[in-house]
């Protein structure tokens, strides 16, 4: 945990939330809508509230992907997800899916960005868009339309 942190009764329903949904992506609305599914009794305000500590704890990570939308809120697993440096993220415009990119290549484009033009990119917040392959195989297929 980077800071001192009090864990109250909603800090721990909230990552227990997050926890149980490892490697998904969720924006506030979906976050308080599954944990209401589930049987949350917790408030919209006490959701944004609680990310926002998750997040200063390192125990989530917030994903800003454009200007005109919400961030995307993510359990930091340390086994399995993204909390490396060199992890960066895809976002398909199709299905709007946000992907865990771990590729030497783009490692080696982080170093030399650094070397050769003084620019040290932040994975966490480098998103590149595109089209994932699943739903390039649908445009293929042409059961879904490229915009």
């Amino acid at each position: 945990m980077a800071k001192s942190q009090y864990r109250t009764k909603h800090y721990m329903e909230m990552l227990t939330f997050m926890e149980s949904i490892p490697g998904q992506q969720m924006t506030v609305q979906e976050i308080y809508d599954t944990m209401k599914q589930r049987g949350s009794r917790i408030g919209m305000t006490t959701v944004y509230r609680q990310l926002e500590r998750l997040v200063e704890a390192g125990e989530v990570n917030r994903y800003v992907l454009d200007s005109n939308g919400g961030a995307l809120f993510e359990y930091i697993d340390r086994e399995t997800n993204c909390h490396k440096p060199a992890c960066f993220h895809c976002k398909c415009e199709s299905c709007g899916r946000l992907i865990h990119l771990e590729c030497d290549e783009i490692s080696n484009l982080r170093e030399h960005m650094l070397e050769h033009h003084g620019f040290s990119l932040d994975s966490v917040r480098t998103v590149f868009y595109g089209v994932c392959e699943e739903c390039r195989k649908k445009i293929m297929k042409g059961t879904i339309t490229s915009e």
